[in-house]
């Protein structure tokens, strides 16, 4: 404390105003410098600990509130003087104006709300989130989790673009320019695997969206976190093939077969499908060669069903007519989704056992009485 104060009131031409910043201490420390409603304004003059006069601002109901300049305030923080000014232009940091027009500032709740802000931007927040943190919009907790997300984001997509540039390191000369474009229009793994989304939802449109779904999460990779330059060259040839203008009819005449136009119902022949396909699962992980029995027979009834006919050796060579289980793009497209997926048992793995069954089974021998 000093050894005197000399003390004034200073006058002014302007209505008092209510000061809508809250006193948080009750010390030689305290209040703000422009008094609530109706108090008395009582401006005191002391040197601070580092020597510089401060003002000090004393009210009716209140003790005397230590303020200091932006000079001191940046010799204590460590931050520049632009930046404490940014940061009260920007709202972050709340000053008062002195008698001579300088910015003053509560010298402890500056100081911790700088110190907060220092902090949070070393972690990479950025000041709209810093600044809903201090308005009491958003807790820390909320604001860092939200920028983790963000990070982990931004770490796939570095992933993505070190495993493209290594694929196109490691590729041959002759291969360069090719797999330069491939990589090119599958620049984002994410991007590519909504492309892959959006292409079975349009060939599944009929089904119910809870099927879709499921059908999804287990037939479509994910891109991978940290993909190798195989993954991410498969993955993009993924994106390829879906975006070939002939590649969904194709998908379509495989699972619907010939003469689609004669099912009555959409669902009913999917969820069959599926019942029958489902039994084939097992059968391919313990690598059983294709042949009839109870899951084909299922899965042929499923269609002589929802075209209201029955099994038979006709219909049965009906369902290989214009097949397309074995053109390319479909084989290379379960391929590929199976280097992905690793050991899972796709539809596509099932699917074609099914086929080369079905196949097997228009011989008169192997084929059920009409």
């Amino acid at each position: 404390m000093p050894a005197t104060i000399s003390s004034r009131v200073v006058a002014t031409n302007h209505p008092p105003r209510c000061n809508h910043i809250s006193a948080q201490r009750l010390s030689p420390s305290s209040t703000a410098l422009v008094p609530p409603c109706g108090a008395e304004r009582r401006y005191q003059y002391a040197k601070s600990s580092t020597g510089v006069e401060v003002q000090q601002v004393v009210t009716d109901d209140t003790q005397a509130d230590v303020l200091v300049s932006i000079g001191e305030l940046a010799r204590s923080t460590g931050l520049a003087v632009r930046t404490i000014r940014f940061y009260c232009d920007e709202g972050i940091l709340e000053s008062r104006r002195s008698a001579g027009g300088h910015r003053m500032f509560d010298a402890d709740s500056a100081t911790e709300r700088l110190l907060l802000v220092r902090r949070l931007r070393a972690l990479g927040l950025g000041l709209s989130s810093i600044t809903e943190v201090l308005q009491g919009e958003r807790s820390i907790t909320e604001v860092i989790a939200a920028e983790s997300a963000r990070l982990d984001i931004e770490f796939r997509s570095l992933a993505w673009r070190r495993a493209s540039l290594r694929a196109v390191e490691t590729a041959t000369p002759p291969q360069r320019t090719e797999r330069l474009a491939l990589l090119a229009a599958a620049q984002d793994g994410s991007a590519v695997h909504d492309s892959l989304v959006r292409f079975w939802r349009r060939i599944l449109a009929r089904i119910p969206r809870r099927d879709v779904d499921i059908y999804v999460g287990w037939n479509v990779p994910e891109p991978p976190a940290d993909p190798s330059a195989d993954e991410v060259v498969a993955y993009a040839e993924l994106a390829r093939l879906v975006a070939d203008p002939e590649m969904k009819s194709v998908v379509q005449q495989q699972l619907l077969r010939n003469r689609p136009e004669l099912i009555r119902d959409h669902r009913d022949l999917y969820a069959d499908v599926d019942h029958a396909l489902r039994e084939v699962v097992p059968l391919v992980a313990d690598g059983v060669r294709p042949r009839g029995g109870s899951e084909l027979d299922r899965f042929v009834n499923a269609h002589a069903v929802a075209r209201g006919e029955r099994d038979s050796l006709r219909f049965r060579e009906q369902l290989l007519i214009d097949a397309t289980d074995t053109d390319c793009r479909i084989h290379r497209y379960w391929a590929l989704t199976g280097q992905l997926l690793g050991t899972r048992i796709t539809v596509g793995r099932a699917h074609n056992w099914l086929y080369t069954a079905l196949a097997h089974s228009t011989d008169v021998a192997e084929a059920p009485a009409a």
